[in-house]
């Protein structure tokens, strides 16, 4: 039977998340599935899920609470010295962060479209994406998760107790339960703390 520390210790912590358990392991599930194939994960939403599409980005791509030292193969390739210095990763692009292209699409094109395009020409079968939205309703990120389907990407949604339309889109969607968009945010964070704990142990396991 898989096990999922990190998540037992979050709903331990923080019980009144237990409503959504399961679907915080299925996400865990879904995400290191993505990675084992050599996939990557996409992130999007608004406001303060844009913040939190950096941060989570920022947890995968660099350590965590692992040291996450390059294996020998790659620290034959680069040398020790270059080696030495740089950390194991888990690739994730917060969508948002390209501004570039961002611009350009809003200046250009209907904005309702921006992420699904950038889905469109980043995404890959294999890869996910994961579309955070406090009501479930952004009609930027529904695009986006319509798009990653279509391209067969894993969908997961990250979103308060109602889940909107989101929860129809999403392989997997996890509701965290709460009503008002600044209580949805402050319990997405330790949710997609947690998740990011869960998946640096399962690849990198070595703690500072």
């Amino acid at each position: 039977m898989k096990t999922f520390p990190q998540i037992e210790k979050l709903l331990s912590r923080l019980p009144v998340l237990e409503p959504c358990g399961n679907d915080i392991r299925r996400a865990v599930d879904a995400l290191a599935e993505t990675f084992r194939r050599g996939g990557k994960l996409l992130i999007c939403g608004n406001g303060g899920s844009a913040a939190d599409a950096d941060h989570i980005s920022g947890e995968l791509l660099k350590g965590f609470c692992s040291k996450r030292p390059l294996k020998p193969a790659a620290r034959e390739r680069l040398g020790e010295a270059l080696a030495a210095e740089l950390q194991d990763a888990l690739p994730a692009i917060p969508l948002h962060s390209l501004g570039a292209i961002n611009t350009a699409w809003l200046n250009d094109c209907n904005p309702y479209y921006g992420y699904a395009q950038l889905v469109w020409g980043l995404g890959r079968e294999g890869d996910a994406l994961l579309g955070i939205s406090t009501s479930g309703n952004s009609k930027n990120v529904g695009f986006a998760m319509e798009t990653a389907r279509g391209k067969g990407l894993t969908t997961i949604g990250l979103s308060g107790a109602d889940g909107g339309r989101l929860k129809t889109l999403a392989d997997v969607c996890i509701r965290v339960p709460a009503t008002e968009t600044f209580k949805i945010q402050e319990l997405h964070l330790p949710v997609y703390h947690a998740i990011c704990l869960e998946l640096e142990d399962i690849f990198f396991g070595e703690k500072k």
